[in-house]
């Protein structure tokens, strides 16, 4: 876990020169490699955990708004 943070660092630098000469597919790459160290990482463990809970926030915020019956309407006016 030594070379953890130089191998992090080498795969955003990595990106950032990929999409300065405008490679998106090597961009992406190095996106997802340097993603998958940051998870790896002891620091990075709790990332999927809050992007879970923030996706059940955001599902628990929208699902009374889509399955509203809009053909009743709501009344407000006429």
């Amino acid at each position: 876990m030594d070379g953890l943070g130089l191998l992090f660092i080498g795969a955003v630098l990595g990106c950032f020169l990929c999409a300065k000469c405008k490679s998106a597919s090597g961009a992406v790459v190095f996106a997802l490699v340097a993603a998958t160290l940051f998870v790896a990482a002891p620091v990075g463990r709790d990332v999927p955990d809050a992007v879970a809970d923030l996706l059940n926030a955001v599902n628990h915020a929208f699902t009374p708004v889509l399955a509203e019956d809009f053909h009743k309407g709501s009344g407000a006016v006429g």
